[in-house]
């Protein structure tokens, strides 16, 4: 087949890309130029740009070098307006509302898959392949495709896809679903390509100091709107007694212990953002749990929204274990999630994603409790 291998730079994709090479597929190299480096907004005390291990200008030349030792043609493409629209800017506003933003998810599905996809057809791709840890089957008794874990538990990526519509997987290939991590750098090995012992991104790639309230103010400043940044407010316990003073909401997650800035002969944790009151409410870890949340724009894979209640199990971060629950359909592609057992920290702005086994059922967004 004819293919367009979506390549960040790293070991990843560059050893998806190696695979499909050895089996003879032909080849086109597509790396995606996101966030705009010039901007500055991401610089140590000496006006040096911040180290960042994911679609910096290097990865884009990794990603070119492993295209010239594996011998097929390779394009930037500049989707750095995009990104900033569909991707920075949600990442941002969702911050100043009190939510915990993951802007991985849909950077992949509303960004970089429809891009490649779009670009693939034009140029008489088949398929695209990327280097996810998943796995995409056909289910001819249901004619679906399903969107299955990868088979390293470890390395599983299938929570950032679960935005993946049937068109999107039906061209998609992802050749790593059934390796582990060492499996994959053996093959960027025996390919010969330099960046077999690169090192893997964790951060987010235009937040590369981890420091998002940081990012948030100079990103507001930068764009003539630090009016919109969130000043000081009260920390409160669950009574509605001030407690303390906070020097903004976008400094606090849901389940923070450190860095709270209140003294008591407890542990306290944030266990709610009120942007709209300006306040952080603390409490005792025990406040933490919670069996019950709203999710918003639900996606369904696995089959059409259901009229009934839907037993899975359900997780509320990338690292939470998947524990039981009914998930209902409420109107809107919005849905009630019930836990069988209270859940910690269940965070407004993460995705929930919908598991049966290593089936990917459907995910959304958790809300919060004060969203419309």
């Amino acid at each position: 087949m004819k293919i367009a291998v979506a390549m960040s730079g790293g070991v990843d994709s560059s050893a998806a890309a190696a695979a499909l090479r050895e089996a003879g597929h032909e080849l086109v190299g597509f790396t995606m130029q996101l966030w705009n480096q010039r901007r500055g907004l991401n610089v140590d005390e000496d006006g040096e740009p911040l180290p960042s291990r994911c679609c910096s200008l290097d990865d884009v030349y990794d990603a070119r070098r492993v295209a010239e030792e594996l011998g097929f043609p390779f394009y930037v493409l500049n989707l750095e307006k995009d990104f900033e629209r569909d991707v920075v800017e949600p990442f941002v506003r969702s911050y100043l509302e009190g939510e915990t933003p993951i802007p991985c998810v849909a950077c992949n599905s509303r960004l970089k898959f429809a891009s490649l996809d779009r670009l693939a057809r034009s140029l008489g791709c088949e398929k695209v392949a990327t280097g996810h840890y998943a796995r995409v089957e056909f289910d001819e008794a249901a004619d679906r495709f399903r969107l299955l874990r990868g088979r390293d538990a470890r390395k599983d990526q299938s929570y950032f896809l679960w935005e993946l519509t049937q068109e999107q997987l039906s061209r998609t290939l992802f050749p790593l679903g059934e390796l582990t991590k060492t499996e994959t750098r053996e093959i960027a090995r025996r390919a010969g390509l330099a960046v077999a012992e690169k090192s893997e991104s964790q951060e987010i790639c235009f937040v590369p100091d981890g420091d998002y309230a940081g990012f948030i103010d100079r990103y507001l400043d930068a764009e003539g709107r630090a009016t919109e940044a969130p000043g000081a407010g009260e920390i409160v316990n669950a009574r509605g007694e001030a407690v303390g003073e906070h020097a903004g909401v976008h400094r606090y997650t849901v389940g923070q212990r450190r860095g709270i800035g209140v003294a008591a002969s407890r542990p306290l944790y944030v266990v709610q953002i009120d942007a709209r009151r300006n306040r952080v409410v603390v409490g005792e870890e025990s406040e933490l749990s919670s069996r019950e949340f709203v999710a918003r724009g639900v996606n369904w894979i696995a089959f059409d929204e259901p009229s009934e209640p839907v037993r899975a199990e359900v997780r509320v971060r990338y690292r939470h274990e998947a524990a039981p629950a009914t998930v209902e359909m409420i109107g809107g592609r919005t849905a009630r999630v019930t836990f069988d057992e209270p859940q910690r920290a269940i965070t407004p702005g993460q995705a929930t994603v919908f598991y049966r086994g290593d089936e990917v059922l459907g995910g959304g967004w958790i809300a919060r409790g004060d969203a419309p």
